[in-house]
């Protein structure tokens, strides 16, 4: 039987209209994550929330902003008083003092800028940390239907790429402005305390640095959005053809495919050339503003010298407090891109967590011991509303017994696997287990209880153990070693190079199908599942391989509730009850002989899989029921 775990407790559940709006919204949120429209208000406040769990470290980087600030406008006003008073008066002590002074606010500040880089890039690569975690697991406990939406390409996009962009907001952005706009502050302050009839002059550009920073941080924002719209398109792209290379090569649409990829990464291309367009005019036109502003200084401050008005120690400092000025300026633009970089990304990522899409549960009941009775209580579901896939469908299997599910392409048949294991929301009706709803259960329970083995195995990247315990310490090798030599699976696994050390690579691909399907058998039997859903689970498996399945399937199935899904009817004849499904709806149901003997679909479905001549008294002798599933 299957064992108990504590049980865990979800958020109340969502109704499925609800949730596929929700899956709506992310997904136009994916397809065009800017598309000219105004930033929730709380998004800026919500990514600033993401630093509360480091207040500490936060303020430390503020307070480093605010005294970088200071120093950094104090070294040009050393220079002027050291110039005016003690070069002027030829003052070699007071001139060393100085010289000396100098150079250790130069090394303050060196220390002081290291401690914010360094604090601030901390922060900005915890949260990062944190928020990637956050959203790996909410991924993790989306239903299904979620992926069935949206493009693997675009979560990884969102769980990377998105979130790096946030981190950048913190160590590159937020901070560093509020830094920049202090200096820009203290620098002005000084700068007409010195002579603000100079300052004026200095500033007599600034109007035109102003206009060309507004253009180019819309320029680069627009190229932005473009950017991260194309990059998101590009990695589905790609992940959805290099998992369907096979289909692309056998179908000979190599070319065809090429320029489909040629086609996107262009245009991925042309946002990243808009971007560097307004780079290549931007930075030019500030060495052009700040060289400009210079020579207004030597102008109007030469003039100030001669009269008097001005010493030659503010001018000196003058042109050092220009290059302070221009340069904040010249990088806020980009900061601030940065910041609103961040922003957008931080929205597409809150998007992504706010999409109730987790299986939900009401209660924490635990079913010790499960016996395994399974009953669909006129079930009516479907993936979008009002396309209903299963219409009142109503059965019962009772502890140990098989049922099987027969049906065309598009019947129901899967969608009652789905359910079952609340892979999918139902919208009417019920689904128990032992009589108790499987919203009661938690999932993480209720897949304690059910184990599914699928017709198209999925293996993870690693080792055969890893891929059959997946990690559970519970599963220990000795265990594994015993049930696969049990089914004569350890046969094959023995041969390989490595053994159970073998690497299986990505998807499995270093296997053929069959063997993934016996690694995919030796795991469910490893968890030990209460009730055992076969899908097909033999269809595309060869002969010597389908004996070793039916010996695991076997001992698999001895004390388990078994559902089978199969279009063979050779693998399921002997099973307690088949259901015959159409349509969704159950149209037949009863026992092989039963269904033959009505003359309904299941005996034409019979009769067009076996020659009349294979069959012995309307029953066809082949297999035992449901053990080749």
């Amino acid at each position: 039987m299957a064992k108990n775990q504590t049980t865990k407790v979800v958020s109340a559940p969502s109704q499925a209209p609800a949730a596929a709006v929700a899956g709506q919204n992310f997904q136009n949120a994916a397809s065009n994550p800017n598309s000219n429209q105004k930033l929730p208000k709380g998004v800026f406040w919500r990514l600033v929330g993401l630093a509360k769990p480091y207040q500490g470290l936060f303020i430390t980087a503020i307070v480093t902003s605010i005294v970088l600030s200071l120093v950094a406008a104090g070294r040009p006003w050393l220079m002027q008083y050291t110039i005016d008073t003690y070069i002027g008066d030829k003052d070699e002590s007071g001139l060393l003092t100085m010289t000396v002074l100098s150079f250790g606010a130069l090394i303050v500040e060196v220390g002081i800028r290291y401690g914010f880089m360094y604090s601030s890039s901390w922060l900005g690569s915890s949260i990062i940390r944190d928020l990637r975690i956050k959203t790996f697991a909410h991924v993790l406990r989306s239903r299904l239907g979620f992926y069935d939406r949206t493009p693997i390409g675009t979560l990884t996009t969102r769980t990377i790429s998105d979130i790096e962009t946030i981190a950048d907001t913190f160590s590159e952005g937020l901070l560093t402005i509020l830094s920049d706009v202090l200096q820009l502050v203290a620098v002005l302050s000084i700068m007409c305390f010195l002579n603000w009839k100079l300052t004026l002059v200095s500033l007599a550009v600034l109007p035109v640095l102003l206009w060309f920073s507004y253009w180019f941080k819309e320029a680069v924002r627009k190229s932005f959005s473009e950017t991260r719209t194309q990059v998101s398109r590009l990695n589905a792209f790609v992940q959805e053809h290099i998992t369907g290379m096979a289909i692309v090569q056998i179908f000979n649409r190599q070319d065809e495919e090429y320029k489909r990829f040629v086609a996107i990464n262009s245009e991925l291309n042309d946002a990243n050339l808009r971007g560097i367009f307004a780079y290549s005019v931007f930075f030019p036109v500030v060495e052009i503003v700040t060289a400009a502003s210079l020579g207004l200084l030597v102008w109007y401050g030469s003039g100030q010298a001669l009269a008097g008005t001005a010493s030659v120690g503010v001018i000196v400092a003058f042109t050092q407090y220009i290059n302070q000025l221009y340069r904040p300026i010249r990088m806020l633009a980009d900061k601030f891109n940065t910041l609103q970089m961040g922003i957008v990304s931080s929205e597409r990522v809150f998007k992504l967590l706010d999409a109730d899409e987790s299986i939900a549960s009401n209660g924490n009941v635990v079913l010790n011991p499960i016996k395994g009775s399974v009953e669909f209580k006129d079930v009516r579901f479907a993936y979008n509303e009002p396309e209903w896939v299963l219409k009142g469908v109503s059965m019962k299997v009772e502890p140990g017994k098989s049922l099987a599910l027969v049906g065309a392409t598009g019947a129901g048949k899967s969608s009652i696997i789905g359910l079952l294991g609340r892979f999918y929301e139902y919208q009417e009706g019920d689904v128990l287990i032992d009589g108790v709803s499987v919203r009661d259960l938690a999932p993480d329970e209720l897949h304690n209880y059910v184990g599914i083995i699928l017709q198209d195995v999925f293996l993870f990247s690693g080792t055969v153990m890893d891929n059959i315990t997946l990690f559970n310490p519970s599963i220990t090798r000795e265990k594994v070693e015993e049930l696969a030599e049990l089914t004569g699976i350890d046969t094959f696994i023995k041969g390989l190079p490595g053994g159970y050390e073998f690497d299986v690579r990505e998807r499995g691909g270093a296997l053929s199908s069959g063997q993934r399907q016996l690694v995919a058998f030796l795991r469910a039997m490893a968890y030990n599942p209460a009730i055992l859903v076969l899908d097909e689970a033999t269809a595309s498996v060869d002969t010597e391989t389908e004996g070793i399945l039916q010996r695991a399937t076997d001992h698999l199935m001895r004390g388990r509730t078994v559902i089978a899904v199969a279009h063979r009817l050779s693998t399921i004849m002997n099973a307690d009850q088949i259901l015959v499904m159409h349509q969704g709806e159950v149209v037949e149901r009863g026992s092989h002989a039963e269904l033959l003997a009505q003359g309904g679909r299941y005996a034409m479905l019979y009769h067009s899989q076996f020659e009349e001549g294979d069959a012995v008294d309307g029953v066809k002798v082949v297999e035992t029921a449901v053990t080749a599933v």
